[in-house]
């Protein structure tokens, strides 16, 4: 059977934290055809309500960028 994850994604509760500040979930989501890695972490506001903090990063930030042109014209 298959699935159309367009605009959807998910979420899996990182066991192997090694520090506070890392992440607590980590995925993927499809946004409009376009593949990110998604994290959350698990915070508490100052009233003392829980809520996740998401941040985005395209899979293919690294592979789209274009060289680095470093000649210097004479």
């Amino acid at each position: 059977m298959t699935y159309d994850n367009t605009n959807r994604g998910v979420l899996f509760r990182d066991r192997d934290k090694k520090a506070d500040t890392d992440r607590d979930y980590s995925g993927q989501i499809s946004i409009a055809g376009t593949e990110y890695w998604l994290s959350a972490w698990l915070k508490t506001s100052s009233k003392g309500t829980k809520f996740l903090s998401l941040a985005v990063k395209p899979k293919q930030a690294q592979a789209e960028r274009a060289p680095l042109n470093d000649e210097i014209p004479f």
